[in-house]
């Protein structure tokens, strides 16, 4: 558990420092935001994936930055999963500093009066939960940050087109949110409800396995090294 701690602070202290960076991270999704504030359902549904796309671009940023170090850590003794957990756990936590202001937004927010506000608070969570992960997994099979960022914008551009009703939407990792963003504007159902927070649970833990799996095989000790015996 130390060790894991150690990750933590260490990638939060990492991003921390870039306060530009923070700052460009709050303001997008509050761009989406405003961009539809007259339309509740658009805004709410802009805001979503304005924080997903903000910690997707975080983690993938951090997993790249975070590489050069990784080796000498790990030859330190930190085995790999003290890494990539450490770097997830880092993550949420900057997620979650980033999402509780644009929560408060909106409960105070006179045009969201009828909203329910924690359908939209579950919303966030999951879009954090996902895009935490989903950023890492970008940046294991992507290692360069410019295509990341490209391969990352697709999706999100394609998530932003598709119907939500179509088949191809339910494949899409932040289509959860669209569903508890329904189901908190609308006030449908508690279905949406049920659906987003499967999606979003499944996508979360599904995720989370490959970017195990991946970090672990990328950082696993060479079998085929030796250390050489001493004179």
């Amino acid at each position: 558990m130390r060790r894991l701690g150690v990750v933590t602070d260490m990638t939060l202290r990492e991003m921390l420092r870039r306060r530009g960076v923070l700052i460009l991270l709050l303001a997008l999704p509050l761009a989406f935001y405003a961009v539809r504030r007259n339309d509740s359902g658009e805004a709410i549904r802009a805001l979503f994936l304005g924080l997903s796309w903000a910690i997707s671009a975080a983690a993938l940023f951090s997993a790249s930055a975070g590489r050069a170090v990784e080796p000498r850590l790990r030859l330190s003794g930190y085995r790999s999963h003290h890494l990539y957990l450490g770097r997830l756990a880092a993550l949420l936590v900057l997620g979650t500093g980033i999402g509780l202001p644009l929560l408060a937004l909106v409960a105070l927010d006179p045009a969201q009066s009828k909203v329910r506000a924690g359908g939209v608070a579950l919303a966030m969570l999951l879009c954090v939960t996902v895009a935490a992960p989903f950023g890492l997994l970008i940046a294991a099979i992507v290692p360069r940050e410019l295509e990341g960022t490209l391969v990352l914008l697709v999706i999100v551009g394609i998530q932003m087109v598709v119907d939500p009703a179509g088949s191809a939407a339910k494949v899409m990792p932040f289509w959860s949110s669209r569903e508890i963003a329904t189901y908190a504007v609308d006030h449908t159902g508690s279905g949406y409800l049920d659906r987003g927070l499967v999606h979003g649970v499944a996508f979360t833990v599904g995720l989370a396995v490959l970017v195990a799996v991946l970090s672990t095989v990328r950082l696993r000790t060479r079998s085929h090294m030796r250390f050489a015996p001493g004179r």
